[in-house]
């Protein structure tokens, strides 16, 4: 038997079992969940607000030939069961009455927020051209005043005097306060439109920006997904595109019996809450979830009692008396849930209605993945042209499908079953699509911010089409220009690393080398995360050419957002970053003027704070850089002209000895 005892959290290490409160807690380290789901606010780490679900590591597989086939575990790899240090865990759950268990991999340092406090303390110094060369010309101005005493012939004791007489006069002691004149009023007309600075010294060099970076979701886009339609299949062909998924005449179709199960959503205090993909998915079908109590759930063995069904105004009217009867008692049982994985790209779910024996298996995921899994007669022969379509135009675009399982499948061997055997010989039921909007303010500021000669780069987590799509519609990339898309492969099997090239426009045409371009024609290059990585460690000549004309950057990880800053950097660009999660802190800590939107942790690593979150900062900031470099510039050169005058002055009628100076 396990005893139980109270630790203190500096006393853990990798390899302890700790047990979560189901009152929840906030993760002192890095661990993984052994037993248990939790529900968890990752807003520390991501930026999003919404709630997920962790749920427990799968159970041991074993191979076919009798070996030990467990993977390694990986803190990328197995996300969904990892409880990250500093996040929020605000609900446990765990059916028969057992504790929520944990087992602790990283501490300090070493944890995910470890990595993002060493990334804000220990960041690469910035240089300033503007204070670097003020100090040289005030060194070359003492070099002067030394000059001119060395070669008066009068004695040491009346040289070293005087020397030190015009050095004072030549270098100005006022000079530092008088610079800090314009940041200090800058910084009050910043306050007045709701910027605050922890860094005032910065606002001057907001003022040589001619490269801001931006965050996608959040920053340029609203938070979250909306939804645009959905496009049933059936019989191998595509309906058209329809509006609405909560019509009375899909109720009963497999469609939206998908919609509304296949999903990790769970109730906390009576709120629907959870992924807020899942979320939108379930509120669009308008059925309703219920959850079973603790109490039932303590009867059985790691069975999520969860139930979903349609709302009354959805079923027939009373006086379709036996279709009414059949209609009231329309719920759908949750059996078991494959969770999301994000190397599978799909979740799925084993469903029962009441009253019928027979299970039902449901999933969803990435439409590639999804139509892998179905059988080939059920997938629409135009499917790829329809989802490039939806894909060109920045949508996010879900595949769903169904199986009917076999009868000889029970309540308890689905518990024990591997996903494998699920997910296959799927029936195509059809796409959903979502959309991610652009905030109205947008398209208007990189305009400003292109009229003023300013670059502006997207560095995202996102998809590479949807965020090519952004950046097509929201005026970052104009209509007429040319989107080069950059696929690099590492080393494999004795290969050296490649790239391939092509067109945004025509994904599917690949080639080593780029057409020739027009000369007047525009051109971008995009590239992803994994791209970024092999091209940084193999094609370091290569590198600083892409930047140049780089424009997207989709799918990067939070320190390669730190490094493309910092490539652009080391090419001459005076780079202001844009974000608002914590995934951007090392970006907004490296750029010479980041600019956060959250109030939350990415404003403590960020110089600049915005309580609105709104891009509309970015030209004010800059406007206002512009204002505070002019001034310290004038004032700058005022008193050195200033000083060079009174030491010339002075020299002089040390020179000419001058009966007023005895």
């Amino acid at each position: 038997i396990s005893l139980l005892c109270l630790s203190l959290s500096t006393d853990l290490v990798p390899g302890d079992v700790i047990v979560i409160p189901s009152n929840g807690t906030v993760m002192p380290c890095d661990a993984v969940l052994i037993c248990g789901t939790c529900i968890v606010n990752e807003s520390m780490l991501t930026g999003e607000s919404v709630p997920v679900t962790k749920t427990d590591l799968p159970n041991p597989q074993w191979d076919k030939k009798g070996g030990d086939g467990d993977e390694i575990y990986s803190t990328e790899e197995h996300k969904r069961h990892t409880l990250f240090c500093g996040t929020n865990v605000i609900q446990t759950r765990y059916y028969t009455g057992e504790m929520v268990k944990a087992v602790v991999v990283r501490t300090g340092f070493s944890t995910a927020k470890g990595q993002l406090i060493r990334s804000i303390l220990y960041p690469k110094p910035t240089d300033f051209k503007l204070y670097r060369d003020a100090y040289l010309f005030l060194l070359c101005l003492v070099a002067v005043a030394s000059i001119v005493f060395v070669y008066s012939l009068e004695p040491v004791k009346e040289i070293i005097v005087k020397s030190l007489d015009i050095i004072t006069i030549t270098v100005p002691p006022a000079l530092p306060a008088a610079m800090t004149a314009g940041i200090i009023y800058a910084q009050r007309r910043l306050k007045k439109v709701g910027i605050f600075s922890i860094s005032p010294q910065r606002i001057n060099i907001c003022g040589q920006l001619n490269l801001v970076c931006f965050d996608k979701t959040g920053t340029l886009t609203e938070d979250g997904l909306d939804m645009w339609g959905i496009q049933r299949a059936e019989d191998g062909r595509f309906h058209h595109s329809e509006e609405k998924a909560d019509d009375k005449s899909l109720v009963t179709t497999k469609f939206v019996s998908c919609m509304a199960t296949c999903h990790s959503l769970t109730k906390i205090e009576g709120q629907l809450s959870g992924d807020p993909l899942d979320l939108k998915m379930f509120e669009a079908t308008g059925w309703i979830l219920v959850e079973a109590t603790e109490e039932e759930t303590a009867h059985h063995d790691r069975i999520e009692l969860t139930y979903v069904k349609p709302p009354n105004q959805l079923l027939p009217p009373p006086e379709l008396s036996e279709l009414y009867e059949l209609s009231a008692s329309y719920m759908i049982g949750i059996v078991r849930q494959f969770s999301f994985s994000s190397a599978l790209q799909r979740m799925s779910v084993v469903v029962r209605q009441i009253g019928e024996r027979r299970m039902d298996a449901y999933l969803k995921g990435a439409p590639e993945v999804v139509a892998s899994l179905c059988k080939k007669e059920t997938v629409p022969e135009d499917f790829a042209e329809v989802l490039e379509d939806y894909t060109k135009q920045g949508f996010r675009v879900i595949a769903l499908a169904h199986r009917r399982l076999e009868s000889k499948l029970t309540f308890h061997k689905v518990q024990n079953i591997n996903r494998d055997q699920i997910e296959k010989n799927m029936d195509f039921l059809g796409l959903i699509i979502m959309q991610n909007k652009l905030k109205t303010e947008t398209p208007g500021v990189l305009e400003d911010l292109r009229r003023a000669n300013i670059r502006t780069v997207m560095v995202t987590g996102d998809n590479m089409l949807t965020a090519i799509s952004v950046a097509r519609d929201c005026g970052m990339i104009q209509p007429q220009d040319r989107v080069i898309i950059a696929d690099a492969l590492p080393p494999k099997d004795g290969q050296a690393a490649k790239i391939t090239w092509h067109y945004a426009d025509k994904p599917s045409k690949l080639s080593n080398k780029p057409t020739k371009l027009e000369v007047s024609e525009q051109y971008h290059f995009a590239m992803s995360g994994k791209s970024f990585a092999v091209i940084t460690e193999h094609f370091q000549d290569l590198l600083q050419k892409l930047v140049l004309h780089g424009t997207v950057f989709a799918r990067m990880a939070p320190d390669q957002k730190t490094q493309l800053v910092e490539t652009l950097e080391s090419v001459d660009y005076f780079v202001g970053m844009c974000g608002d999660g914590a995934n951007d802190c090392g970006a907004l800590k490296r750029a010479h003027a980041g600019i956060s939107l959250s109030e939350l942790e990415a404003s403590v690593a960020s110089p600049f704070t915005s309580t609105t979150p709104s891009i509309t900062c970015v030209p004010n900031l800059i406007r206002e850089g512009r204002a505070a470099l002019i001034t310290s510039f004038c004032v700058f050169k005022f008193m050195a002209l200033y000083s060079i005058i009174q030491c010339l002055s002075v020299a002089l009628l040390y020179s000419v000895s001058s009966p007023v100076i005895h």
